[in-house]
């Protein structure tokens, strides 16, 4: 993936959506739409609010929000063509969409080349066809795989969105989508939780007693095992929770909602590290841990919440960190009575 883009986003809610997906809120009305026209002026806004220091980024495009490219065709090219002026200045370097599987035929993407659309992010949510069904997706998991193929045969920048938690998943599902979507080989992926939210179809479900979101440890632990899964290839994540707004804060009713979600998912992985050498080692009341410096939080944990499990479950008067910057990230060192022991995050991998 193309290493952190500077996105201007242009959110079209529920445009070309064909379907009322089980976990959406998001209207389909046209008030409150960006029109084309409207465009050129957002982009030249956002530019001249660009800071000094992020003025040499690549810069991206992006239309979300929306299934772009089941919208109507003429439509599809009346918003790219506001975008060709600052393609052609060089001021954008490209386009991103997101959009669903079933709606990325050939013709469809020959309009997208043609008017600079390099990376299209792909609303997959599973690859279990049950969950996708209840989800009410209306698209099955054949549909992805014949969408990156012609995505990939294209030279498109292939992102693929996923989510947890959906009615009908279970975490050993989530896994089985991920072994699929690595064989598919995306640039990129993103992964969230399912929220239930006002307004949605799913908030009924909810209120009924017919569904029953994650918890958030719940979350964490499906999430921790995807991340390692996922870095026994060489796939990217790009995004793991959702990013916060104030339209989540306003309209979030339940589920494993968390703004820092990532650093978590990160900690807990720290914790099982920690555990396995502390379990190895000769016991001691003092435990030394040395780790790269950009790991320290996420081997504290939020609101050192990992210090405290470890000394509770090890009976650990004191544990230390510090840092030692020659040690690779994913690696984890603890002073022993005979020297030093390490792990890699990797070895958690079942």
């Amino acid at each position: 993936m193309t290493s952190n883009p500077l996105i201007i986003p242009i959110f079209l809610p529920n445009l070309g959506c064909r379907e009322r997906c089980l976990f959406c809120n998001q209207k389909a009305a046209a008030e409150g739409l960006p029109s084309p026209s409207s465009v050129r002026n957002f982009i030249e806004a956002s530019l001249s609010g660009i800071p000094h220091d992020k003025k040499n980024r690549e810069k991206q495009v992006a239309f979300y929000g929306g299934s772009f490219t089941a919208i109507h065709r003429d439509d599809q090219v009346r918003y790219l063509k506001e975008v060709q002026p600052f393609l052609a200045s060089g001021l954008i370097d490209s386009i991103r969409i997101s959009t669903r599987p079933d709606a990325l035929d050939e013709e469809t993407l020959s309009l997208l080349k043609e008017y600079g659309v390099k990376t299209i992010e792909v609303g997959v949510q599973s690859m279990i066809d049950e969950v996708l069904t209840l989800a009410n997706r209306g698209h099955c998991a054949k549909d992805t795989i014949d969408a990156v193929f012609r995505l990939k045969s294209g030279n498109f920048e292939v992102g693929l969105q996923l989510m947890i938690g959906l009615p009908g998943d279970t975490c050993d599902r989530f896994l089985q989508t991920l072994d699929r979507v690595m064989e598919l080989k995306p640039d990129f992926v993103r992964i969230h939780p399912t929220l239930v939210l006002k307004g949605a179809p799913l908030e009924i479900l909810w209120r009924n007693g017919g569904y029953f979101p994650l918890s958030l440890e719940e979350a964490v632990q499906w999430l921790k095992k995807g991340i390692l899964r996922l870095e026994t290839s060489s796939l990217s994540i790009a995004r793991i929770g959702l990013q916060p707004t104030k339209e989540l804060q306003r309209d979030f009713l339940a589920g494993p909602y968390h703004p820092a979600f990532r650093q978590l998912v990160e900690s807990a992985i720290f914790f099982d590290m920690a555990s396995s050498l502390l379990h190895d080692a000769q016991k001691n009341e003092h435990a030394l841990f040395f780790c790269h410096p950009k790991e320290i939080s996420n081997l504290r944990g939020q609101k050192n919440e990992n210090i405290l499990r470890l000394k509770k479950y090890f009976n650990l008067s004191e544990i230390s960190i510090d840092e030692k910057k020659e040690l690779l990230r994913g690696y984890l060192e603890l002073q022993t009575q005979a020297g030093e022991v390490s792990i890699h995050r990797k070895s958690l991998v079942l």
